[in-house]
C-alpha cells in the first residue's frame, strides 16, 4: 500500500535580510524561502520515505498570488518531494491561520486526501503553531503535537514526545496529522542534481475558486494592531582609560543601571 504525506509548507520572507527603519520591518525586496521548521516536516516525510516505506511526499502550500511562490516551492521539491500542489490568491495576501487552514484542508480534499500530514510546529515569522491543529479538526483527524520522532506503523502513526522529565510515545490511527519539532532531525541540503530535478516534478495550483471558497472564506478573524521593534534609548556612556579602569567603568555604570547587584 502506498502511503500519501503530505507536508504543509508555509514561504516565508527571509528573515535574515529584514531591516528595521523607525522600529518597523522594511519587506520590500526580501526574498522568500521555505521556512525552516517546515524543511524538518519534510525532512522526517523523506526519512520515512526512505526507510522503506512505499511512500508518496507532497508539498502543499498557501499563499498570496504573486510569481515567486512556484520558484520558491522548486526548494521544497529539491529536498525530495515528489509533486507540489499551491494554492494562490490575492485575498490570501492578508489572511490569517483560520482562513489558511480552511485552504488547506480543502486542498487536501481536492487532491484526494492524505494517509498523514505533517506540519512544522509553528512558522518562522509568526509562530502562532495553530494551522496544524485547526486543519485536523475541520478534516476530523487525529492530531499529535510536538513530535521528536514520527514513523508509519501499518495503519497508524507512532510519534515520540519530550514532555519535561520523560518521553511520551503516541499512536494514531491514519490518516492523522503531526506537527514536528527543530529538534527532530537535521535538514538535508539539496544535492546540484536534486536541484535541476525539482524543475521537472508535477506542480498542481489552485485558486480559491477552485477550492469552492470565495474571499470572504479568506477575511481574517482578527487584526494586528502593531508589529514594531522594542524601543531603545541609548545611554551613550564613552569609558576611557587602559583595559582595567574601562573594565571597572563597565562593572559601575551596570550596577548603578541595575543590571548587575552591588
Amino acid at each position: 500500500m502506498t502511503v500519501k504525506i503530505i507536508v504543509c509548507v508555509k514561504t516565508n520572507r527571509d528573515l535574515q535580510m529584514v531591516r528595521i527603519k523607525n522600529r518597523e520591518p522594511v519587506l520590500e525586496a526580501i526574498p522568500y524561502k521555505v521556512g525552516d521548521l517546515e524543511k524538518n516536516a519534510l525532512e522526517a516525510a523523506m526519512q520515512i520515505k526512505e526507510g522503506g516505506a512505499d511512500v508518496t511526499v507532497v508539498a502543499l502550500t498557501v499563499a498570496e498570488a504573486n510569481g515567486k511562490i512556484k520558484e520558491t516551492m522548486k526548494e521544497a521539491l529539491a529536498i525530495g518531494a515528489d509533486e507540489a500542489v499551491i494554492v494562490a490568491d490575492p485575498a490570501l495576501a492578508a489572511t490569517d491561520q483560520a482562513a489558511v487552514a480552511a485552504a488547506i484542508a480543502k486542498a487536501v480534499e481536492k487532491v484526494g486526501g492524505a494517509d498523514l500530514l505533517l506540519f512544522g510546529e509553528g512558522s518562522t515569522d509568526n509562530y502562532s503553531g495553530q494551522v496544524g491543529s485547526r486543519v485536523a479538526e475541520l478534516l476530523g483527524q487525529p492530531q499529535i503535537g510536538f513530535a521528536r520522532k514520527v514513523e508509519v506503523a501499518g495503519s497508524a502513526v507512532r510519534a515520540e514526545r519530550s514532555m519535561d522529565d520523560m518521553i511520551e510515545t503516541l499512536e494514531a490511527p491514519l490518516p492523522a496529522a503531526v506537527t514536528v519539532v527543530s529538534e527532530i532531525n537535521e535538514p538535508r541540503i539539496p544535492s546540484l542534481m536534486n536541484i535541476m530535478k525539482a524543475g521537472k516534478k508535477p506542480v498542481t495550483e489552485f485558486t480559491l475558486a477552485d477550492l469552492e471558497l470565495d474571499a470572504a472564506a479568506a477575511a481574517p478573524q482578527k487584526a494586528v494592531l502593531s508589529n514594531l521593534a522594542e524601543e531603545q534609548d541609548r545611554k551613550h556612556i564613552m569609558l576611557d582609560g587602559d583595559a582595567a579602569t574601562q573594565a571597572a567603568g563597565l562593572v559601575d555604570a551596570l550596577i548603578k543601571e541595575g543590571v548587575l547587584g552591588r
